[in-house]
């Protein structure tokens, strides 16, 4: 299946109805499960921005704080958060953008401790093997929201595999990452989320 399609059109539908109360605090319990048990993660990535460009790499995370997207020598760029501040690095250009990780959408991800209660809420999936996740600190608009695709697996950490997610900026700019093979809490240095300043 191509969880692709729940990734995309999510956030157009995020406020149809969802599951009832008591059965979506019981998946926000799973998904805060899931994060807190996946200490670390490495997976193959596509990630597609609103013009429809796509393009493949590779993911490594650590929590907490950590994340690599490298997308090859090819595209010559590079996003690291090494614990505190996400960095994005055009190597093509000389430049470097950096801005807190704990005002990203991704901080939900990154974070050690996940606490979902007050930002997240489950949007209805039509198929049942999928949980939507929408994230967004209504107190804080400018940091984005974040809308994570799962589906329910036995043998993944929390019983849910990671398919991907939508990052929605505060400009509302998107951008759909879809994974490929996660591996979950594997061996990964922290060497890997250094790199190479832009001359």
């Amino acid at each position: 299946m191509n969880y692709t399609q729940f990734l995309a059109p999510v956030a157009a539908v995020a406020m149809i109805a969802a599951p009832a109360p008591a059965a979506a605090q019981s998946m926000i319990d799973r998904v805060e499960q899931h994060l807190a048990k996946s200490n670390s993660m490495v997976a193959g990535f596509t990630q597609t921005d609103g013009k429809g460009r796509s393009v493949k790499g590779t993911l490594s995370m650590k929590r907490p704080g950590k994340v690599r997207f490298d997308y090859g020598p090819k595209a010559n760029m590079l996003m690291v958060g090494d614990g505190k501040e996400l960095h994005f690095i055009d190597y093509e250009v000389g430049q470097k953008s950096s801005w807190k990780i704990a005002e990203s959408p991704l901080a939900v991800l990154l974070d050690n401790r996940p606490n979902l209660d007050r930002i997240a809420r489950i949007v209805k999936s039509k198929d049942p093997r999928v949980v939507i996740v929408r994230a967004r600190d209504a107190r804080r608009p400018e940091f984005g929201t974040l809308i994570l695709a799962f589906t329910k697996q036995a043998s993944a950490p929390g019983g849910l595999q990671l398919q991907g997610w939508t990052a929605i900026d505060a400009q509302n700019k998107r951008t759909v990452v879809q994974l490929h093979n996660p591996k979950y809490n594997v061996n990964v240095p922290d060497s890997r989320f250094r790199y190479v300043e832009p001359k």
